[in-house]
């Protein structure tokens, strides 16, 4: 059994290891990559076949928690791992091999322990989420109560704290689980490449909501995202690019008299009545006409 000290050693370097291999968090990882890592000289796989909760038998405490990929055909149930507070969810184990792994998970909330979230994304491949901690239990629910800090608390329902802490909780779940499972489902269904420009560097690239995800029509699916390199996404969210229903690409009239360097001749103006260079191959992943059109319509307006 490892020390405290080496166990919490031990969570240090996989989340480095993991960070080297994800674009600090932002890309997903395959579940080969995931059995790679190792400690002191040995190998020590962060994932389990068949459980979700991998507790190696050295550690005290659970080190990573998995939530299986949703099945094509069906919207990613963000609303299942939220609670009303802003806080993320994640269940118990209920079968005949639930006591140890429950156990884990409650060693890490007492010994208040990191541990590594891995949601899947597609078959294979997970979006990883750390350091996540376990502040609370909800037994009534079967389920752990999740932060990113583990100074994090609650307050009182009457507390003036209350709505700010609940509106920065709901952010940081956003941010680091929400957004980053969207963009490595987005970077996976355009192969991790620009729509508009085909750059394929993965630091260079974001997920870009079509509708933000604010909207009442802003579902967190493939069809309402482009993967764009970040000058291309800036031009799309300040309203210099345009992308109609029928995937042609516009610039604003006014950049297009504008005279400047070659990035603006070549890298905007230079897009404009050209197609979208790449799309998804799965049809039900490509652009909705939609959004798309919502979208465009407020590019005109602007």
């Amino acid at each position: 059994m490892l020390s405290l000290e080496d166990e919490t050693r031990l969570r240090t370097e996989a989340m480095a290891w993991l960070a080297a291999r994800t674009n600090d968090g932002r890309d997903a990882i395959t579940r080969q990559e995931l059995t790679q890592f190792e400690f002191d000289g040995q190998r020590l796989t962060l994932i389990d076949t068949g459980r979700g909760i991998r507790k190696p038998k050295s550690c005290r405490a659970a080190l990573t928690i998995m939530t299986v990929h949703t099945p094509e055909g069906r919207e990613r149930p963000y609303e299942d791992v939220l609670g009303s507070d802003g806080l993320p969810r994640y269940k118990m184990r209920g079968d005949a091999r639930s006591g140890a792994d429950n156990r884990g998970l409650q060693a890490a909330m007492e010994l208040g322990l990191p541990v590594i979230w891995l949601v899947g994304v597609a078959p294979g491949l997970f979006q990883t989420v750390f350091p996540v901690f376990l502040i609370g239990e909800e037994p009534a629910l079967h389920q752990y109560v999740l932060a990113y800090d583990k100074d994090q608390v609650h307050q009182a329902p009457d507390s003036p704290l209350e709505e700010v802490m609940r509106r920065w909780a709901t952010r940081e779940t956003e941010v680091r689980l929400h957004q980053r499972v969207f963009r490595s489902m987005v970077m996976l269904a355009y192969n991790t490449t620009c729509a508009v420009c085909s750059l394929r560097h993965s630091s260079l690239l974001d997920a870009a909501h079509i509708v933000e995800d604010r909207h009442a029509l802003g579902v967190a699916a493939v069809r309402n995202g482009l993967s764009l390199c970040k000058i291309h996404h800036a031009a799309y969210d300040a309203g210099i690019l345009g992308i109609s229903p029928e995937l042609t690409i516009h610039i604003r009239a006014d950049i297009l008299d504008e005279i400047d360097g070659p990035l603006l001749e070549y890298g905007i103006k230079g897009l404009h009545g050209q197609k979208v260079s790449v799309l998804p191959e799965r049809r039900g992943d490509r652009p909705d006409p939609q959004l798309l059109d919502w979208r465009y319509q407020r590019f005109l307006s602007a």
